[in-house]
């Protein structure tokens, strides 16, 4: 399968701390990847320079063959989903949510005086109506509840069908009922024909949804292990990068990690 994301020996440094360090890395179109790690460990960075909106202080990231730092990014951004909370708080709480979705066609985040063909609008309702939002077109985004912005916001991230999704903790701060439901979607999308490739941080592993088939465990910014779910989720490298001694199941393509007191 083709390549649609490559990190070579990348780097970050921030105020003189590396985030990153020397991160390789590769996504084909038919992978599910899931980003682990502890805070700081550099994941929400890697997804940054994933989508296009962080450079790399050293290293070479090619997205969708095209390589970062030569390519025109308002070419390259709209074939990139993108959903984050950075994203999410530059949407205006008073916009409608079929136009958090609608706009997405000119990647921007409020709607102003750009004209929409009539198949973007039909692409938009028929995108809430498969996460189901069709009912909270015509609500503002500022009313919604939690789990009703985040599916609000990888609705928008997959309006303009993105040949690569990126997803920032979308399942953070859900309740269980929320998490659940979302989690299901993610499944359900992540195994249908025609999906993009996907990466989606989180911090716990209970939140990787069935369907998902990689993981990449970070560690102080580097890279502990990649690969198979199966290879990764591992009560050895879960326990190394998070400093504990771990117990981890998995039932029914789900997991479950608990220290060992």
């Amino acid at each position: 399968m083709p390549t649609v994301l490559q990190l070579t020996d990348v780097s970050v440094v921030r105020e003189g701390s590396r985030v990153v360090d020397s991160v390789s890395w590769t996504v084909d179109s038919d992978e599910r990847w899931v980003v682990l790690g502890p805070n700081g460990a550099g994941k929400t960075t890697i997804l940054q320079v994933a989508a296009a909106q962080t450079h790399p202080s050293s290293g070479d990231v090619e997205i969708l063959g095209e390589d970062l730092g030569s390519v025109d990014l308002f070419e390259l951004r709209p074939r990139i989903g993108f959903a984050s909370t950075t994203i999410a708080r530059r949407i205006p709480a008073k916009e409608k949510v079929v136009d958090v979705v609608l706009t997405a066609a000119y990647s921007v985040t409020g709607r102003w005086n750009e004209e929409y063909e009539s198949v973007d609008v039909r692409r938009a309702h028929r995108v809430l109506d498969e996460w189901k939002l069709d009912h909270l077109s015509e609500r503002l985004f500022g009313e919604l509840s939690d789990g009703e912005q985040k599916r609000v916001q990888i609705a928008r991230s997959v309006m303009t069908d993105p040949e690569l999704l990126l997803l920032d903790e979308p399942a953070a701060s859900l309740d269980l009922g929320a998490r659940e439901e979302l989690l299901q979607m993610l499944g359900g999308y992540a195994s249908s024909e025609g999906a993009p490739a996907i990466v989606m941080v989180t911090h716990h592993v209970e939140e990787i949804p069935r369907g998902f088939t990689h993981a990449l465990l970070l560690g102080k910014g580097s890279v502990i292990a990649a690969g198979p779910l199966a290879e990764v989720i591992t009560a050895e490298t879960l326990g190394e990068a998070f400093g504990l001694a771990l117990t981890v199941t998995e039932e029914g393509g789900r997991y479950t990690a608990r220290a060992i007191s």
